[in-house]
């Protein structure tokens, strides 16, 4: 497959999670009070990725994380030229479909975008590594047997939507620096001062992550 395929198929892929699933937080909200539509927005992530991974997952291996495409680097899965041309187009399509999805809802709607827990930085940092390692080395792991090809999808899905249930509380949940800067640069103020939280926190998580995997599965 060719690398230009390759990166327009995570363009795709990030614009759809943000389209859809930043969509579905920003029309039914993220309040935990309101149940149904706190289990929507982590279904709507979760569904997301179930319907990429089966689409788009053969020609890119559907990262559409650079969180996951920084763990897939250190893991020596794919080389350093691939990794940014994949963040690349991942932000670019996170890009899109922020801005597709302001012209829909409006930017009062806040977009989906993530936010500090109580103006946290420190305990929100934490939170958004230990969502993104518990993500990611899930993929590492249902990714490192080509036999769970048929079922790596939706193990991934409903692990976001797992990691949704309980983040979406606290910040929003970010996991993917991507799906955070979308968002956050069309809503501006508080959501673009604190966006670096969640592009450096899930990058660690996911490093943090392929480093524990590759421990945890070397047999020496």
């Amino acid at each position: 497959m060719t690398a230009i395929k390759k990166y327009v198929a995570e363009f795709i892929g990030t614009f759809v999670l943000v389209l859809f699933a930043c969509g579905t937080a920003a029309v039914v909200g993220c309040n935990a009070a309101a149940g149904t539509g706190y289990l929507l927005t982590a279904l709507a992530f979760g569904l997301v990725i179930v319907a990429m991974a089966y689409s788009i997952g053969n020609v890119s291996g559907c990262h559409i994380n650079p969180a996951v495409s920084i763990a897939m680097l250190v893991s020596g899965k794919m080389n350093l030229k691939d990794f940014i041309g994949y963040v690349v187009a991942q932000f670019l399509g996170a890009i899109a479909g922020a801005a597709v999805l302001m012209a829909i809802v409006g930017v009062d709607s806040g977009l989906g975008a993530n936010a500090l827990y109580n103006g946290n930085v420190g305990l929100s940092f934490v939170i958004e590594v230990i969502l993104t390692f518990v993500f990611v080395i899930a993929i590492l792991g249902v990714t490192s047997k080509q036999e769970n090809g048929a079922v790596a999808g939706i193990v991934i899905g409903l692990t976001l939507v797992l990691v949704h249930i309980l983040g979406i509380s606290f910040t929003g949940t970010s996991v993917n620096p991507a799906r955070s800067f979308g968002p956050a640069l069309f809503v501006g103020g508080e959501a673009l001062k604190n966006i670096w939280v969640f592009i450096l926190a899930p990058l660690v998580g996911g490093v943090l992550a392929a480093i524990t995997y590759k421990f945890l599965s070397t047999e020496k």
